[in-house]
């Protein structure tokens, strides 16, 4: 029972990163084919931050309301409706309106699926869930290859990635009573056991609690640390994804072919480096990932910063940087419930998810502007920048939590 559950929720993060590189990846022939200049990008994907951002608040008191496996199923349905609008649209305000759906469906799932395996589950498990979601952010971008080079066009990639959700939706539906036993680690973290989700269950007295509103959780002690710590880390990754090539080839004078290879290894580097982790992460723990984590990521960032001849050190700084930040996101969610107990776990992530949303959304333009204003050179100085916000606020967070 524990194994097959597991399994579903696996396959339900890989179905979550099966949408997020889609865009990204058939853009360059959308905007041509719907006539509109290739910056609207940006627009599709604000109205879909904004839509996960609500969804991502909203989902606490969904998830009390109906639990997490329909709250799961209903999203991922969600999305599944969203996409096969996308493949229909033929105009960019219809790509708009179902955006809207897309980002209300990944915001719920998202947040749903962190509290429940951060409640549930090892740490190990919290590590090799987010490698998932790397694996199906790397095969969509073959998919919508594939539709293209074989004559389907980027619709079909939005079918294929709807018919995988749907299936996924239906496999969620099916298997919805799973849900209704609780997972909970012993005292010592050495063992998982099972056992149903009775009135005196863990989950069953945390779902009898009253949902909190906003500005009671934001009161919180230490609340505020660690949504400053996690918009630190969403941004340092998602302006690493999106300019680390720029910088490269701009700045440094990396072949464009060589930089773009290389800006690769970043994401490989967090995919990879979560698989790994998966493997120590219950023995060394979620500060000592963490700290080190940020540490890792800093010390690439000094890689890039090295005025060297060689531009091998630079490259391998930016892959270091990806294996640093691989146990962050992870191990911030996972710690949450240890933080500031059970009762409060997914009000917290609910608000985690919009803040590493909101880090994502609004950094890298930010750095966009200030590289033009002052130039590519800020890159590596605008990542340590955001490493050392984000160790300091988690060490800060610490010893808040060792104080009480």
């Amino acid at each position: 029972m524990y194994s097959l559950l597991l399994t579903i929720i696996y396959l339900a993060f890989i179905s979550l990163g099966l949408p997020d590189s889609l865009v990204g990846a058939g853009w360059p022939v959308m905007h041509q084919d719907l006539g509109v200049p290739q910056s609207f990008a940006g627009i599709l994907t604000m109205i879909i931050a904004i839509g996960t951002i609500f969804s991502s608040l909203a989902s606490e008191r969904m998830t009390r309301r109906f639990g997490a496996g329909l709250v799961t199923a209903v999203s991922v349905g969600l999305t599944a409706t969203a996409l096969f609008g996308f493949s229909f649209a033929s105009e960019f305000w219809m790509l708009c309106l179902w955006a809207i759906p897309y980002g209300l469906g990944a915001g719920a799932v998202d947040a749903a699926l962190n509290n429940y395996v951060a409640l549930h589950y090892a740490a190990r498990h919290m590590n090799w869930l987010h490698s998932f979601w790397g694996v199906g952010a790397s095969i969509s971008p073959l998919i919508m290859s594939h539709a293209l080079t074989s004559g389907m066009g980027w619709p079909g990639a939005y079918n294929v990635v709807g018919i995988i959700q749907v299936i996924l939706t239906v496999v969620l539906v099916l298997t919805l009573p799973l849900w209704g036993k609780v997972n909970t680690l012993t005292p010592s973290g050495a063992h998982l056991t099972e056992v149903d989700a009775s009135p005196g269950s863990s989950e069953a007295s945390a779902s009898r609690t009253a949902h909190l509103p906003l500005k009671q959780v934001i009161r919180i002690p230490g609340v505020l640390l660690v949504l400053l710590a996690f918009f630190a880390y969403c941004a340092l990754e998602n302006t690493s994804i999106l300019w680390a090539t720029t910088y490269l080839a701009g700045d440094r004078g990396v072949n464009p072919a060589t930089a773009a290879a290389f800006a690769s290894f970043f994401l490989l580097g967090i995919t990879g480096g979560r698989f790994l982790a998966g493997f120590f992460a219950d023995r060394v723990g979620d500060r000592t990932l963490i700290r080190g984590g940020f540490l890792l990521v800093g010390l690439g960032g000094l890689m890039l910063l090295l005025p060297m001849e060689t531009h091998a050190v630079a490259l391998a700084g930016l892959a270091l940087a990806g294996l640093g930040s691989a146990p962050i996101y992870p191990a911030i969610i996972h710690s949450t419930p240890a933080n500031f107990g059970r009762q409060h776990s997914h009000a917290i992530i609910g608000i985690q998810m919009a803040a590493a949303y909101l880090g994502s959304t609004l950094m890298p333009p930010l750095f966009g502007a200030l590289s033009s204003w002052v130039g590519l050179w800020l890159f590596p100085i605008f990542i340590l920048f955001l490493a050392a916000m984000g160790l300091v606020f988690s060490e800060r967070l610490n010893r808040l939590v060792d104080a009480r």
